[in-house]
């Protein structure tokens, strides 16, 4: 059973050449105040230990995954079809499709077994995703999250100051 303050995400990759592309996720979800569990696990090398894995999670404090394949990327919907917790895959760019293959085997996933797809190599969206489904009942990270939002929008306002300065 997990609780409704529960507030930790696995983050799963199939490959340790994935963690580039997943770091800045859990960089994120700590500066959200949410701790990450971090393991490298194979839908196909290593099936026993992923399913291991996602079963032991709600034990351990885990809310929702975050899960990063390239190729034929079935991590994501093999997480999903052990769990019901949320899962969120982020295909990653690993072949010459440029992610086109992650993208398509990540987001087509049968009726009944979602998993919420981000875009290729969209790790920090992914981070984002987690800490806005545990905002629903948490009023410090809706505020936290309304802040990050602000501070982008200086950040462009900025941007937009030092281009037409130059004009």
């Amino acid at each position: 059973m997990i609780s409704m303050n529960a507030k930790k995400v696995a983050v799963i990759m199939g490959s340790d050449s994935d963690w580039p592309i997943l770091k800045p996720a859990v960089e994120l979800l700590k500066q959200f105040g949410i701790a990450a569990e971090v393991t490298v696990a194979s839908a196909h090398r290593t099936p026993a230990k992923v399913r291991t894995f996602v079963e032991s999670a709600p034990e351990k404090g885990v809310a929702a995954f975050i899960v990063g394949a390239g190729a034929a990327a079935h991590l994501a919907g093999v997480v999903a079809s052990y769990t019901t917790l949320p899962v969120i895959g982020v295909p990653i760019n690993a072949t010459s499709l440029n992610g086109m293959d992650a993208l398509l085997s990540t987001v087509q996933m049968p009726s009944g077994i979602p998993v919420a797809t981000m875009a290729i190599n969209g790790a920090k969206n992914a981070a984002i995703f987690a800490v806005e489904m545990f905002s629903i009942a948490d009023d410090d990270l809706k505020k936290k999250l309304a802040d990050y939002r602000a501070e982008m929008v200086a950040g462009v306002e900025k941007k937009a100051a030092r281009v037409a300065a130059q004009l």
